[in-house]
């Protein structure tokens, strides 16, 4: 059984499996490649397994929809020093309108 779980979660698959990638690319370059890797096809509830690390990274309604954490709630949380802790993104500007092309006959 892993010491410890990370729970965390992403809007889109997308978004699911740039953390995921993220996880495997910085902990194989430090010589810690996973055992295993569960859901990478879908994209929406991906198990990382360290072994004595487990790293689940959901889409965040799936995680809402199972609540992993409440199998847990007695477990101690460990919050993430700010140093760790990515930046909050501001809100994603609005796309420019695309201008259609016409092309000219004659």
């Amino acid at each position: 059984m892993a010491d410890y779980l990370i729970l965390c979660s992403g809007e889109t698959e997308r978004h699911v499996r740039a953390i995921a990638d993220h996880i495997d690319q910085t902990l194989s370059a430090q010589r810690h490649p996973p055992l295993s890797m569960e859901g990478a096809s879908t994209a929406q509830w991906i198990l990382i397994d360290f072994g004595d690390i487990v790293a689940h990274v959901f889409r965040s309604d799936i995680r809402a929809h199972y609540g992993l954490e409440h199998l847990w709630a007695d477990a101690k949380q460990v919050r993430l020093p700010a140093k760790f802790q990515a930046p909050a993104l501001g809100p994603v500007p609005a796309a420019k309108p695309r201008t259609r092309r016409v092309r000219k006959q004659g």
